[in-house]
Formats: structure tokens, sequence, C-alpha cells
């Protein structure tokens, strides 16, 4: 008889017949080692099917504290923006009247620098088309023509975004043609 080894499909006519029914009893151990075999198949696939899920899950939980970081670095952005406008505001209300001092002017430079590397930008010009996502109308002026309708006019407070987000919106007076 040739040497079969667990799990390769012995066939009762592979077995050597001997005078005691011996035939019955290999049988019947094929058929119990068969079984073994598909339960050790059956819990081998729920291994693996567990082992995948914890990986799945493990992924997803690299992507969440990734996703978590970069939201908890862009909140803190926005508080410090907050933080920081009215004093900002302060000192460019300042400088358009032309009584800050020349120490002063450098403060404002080493904030609007420091606005810049946050990613913070300007929101509102004169002339920009009114926009309700980043600006706040608080007024209207007459427009000269058609071209001119809905486009800022005056511009009461500088509105600020970072990305996509608005800190503040613009407060702007906008113009209108009857």
């Amino acid at each position: 008889m040739n040497a079969k080894w667990v799990g390769d499909d012995i066939e009762p006519e592979d077995v050597v017949k001997d005078d005691d029914g011996g035939e019955e009893r290999a049988e019947d151990k094929i058929a119990k080692m068969r079984e073994e075999l598909s339960a050790c198949r059956k819990e081998k696939q729920e291994y693996m099917d567990g082992w995948q899920r914890a990986k799945a899950d493990y992924v997803n939980l690299l992507k969440r504290i990734e996703t978590d970081a970069k939201a908890s670095e862009f909140r803190g952005k926005v508080r410090a923006v907050e933080t920081l406008l009215p004093a900002f505001d302060a000192l460019e209300r300042a400088k358009e009247h032309g009584e800050i001092p020349a120490g002063f002017l450098a403060i404002a430079k080493q904030l609007e620098s420091a606005f810049a590397t946050l990613g913070l930008e300007e929101l509102g010009k004169v002339g920009e088309t009114f926009d309700p996502a980043f600006h706040e109308a608080l007024g209207q002026d007459v427009a000269d023509s058609l071209e001119t309708d809905d486009t800022i006019t005056v511009v009461l407070e500088k509105g600020w975004r970072v990305g996509d987000s608005v800190i503040r919106p613009a407060k702007v007076r906008v113009a209108h043609f009857s």
C-alpha cells in the first residue's frame, strides 16, 4: 500500500483487505478522518475570517486616528486665529488711520506672516461679486450699471477663511442696480 497523507483523498479501494473485517474498520477510520479534516478546514476558515476582520478593523482605526489628528490640528488653527483676529483688526484699523507707531507696524507684519503660515486667506474686496457663503451684507448702495450689480462696494470688516472653512465672513455693503 502506498503511504497517504492527511488531507489526501483516500478511497476505500486503496485499503488492503484483511480476513477479520478490517475493511470496515478502515472505512470507518477514513470516514472519521474525513470528518476531522472537514472540521479542521471549517475551523481554519473561521480563524482566517476572524483574522481578516481584525486586520480590517485595525486599518480602519489607523485611518480614523489620522483623520482625527488632522481635524484636531485644524480646530487648533481656527481657535488660534479666532483669538488673534480682534488684535489684528485693531492694528489694521489703526494702520488705516495712520495712528500706528513704527514698532507696532512690525508686529502687524509678524501677525500677517503668521496668518499666511497658518493658511489664512482674506475675504471681501471692493469690486468682488457678492457671495453669501463668504460675505455678510450689511447694507446696499445704488449701482450705476448692470455690470456692477451685486458687487461689493465697501468692506466694513474683513472676512477670513482657512482652506474651505470660513472663520468669519466679510461684512460688506453691496451694489444693487434698479
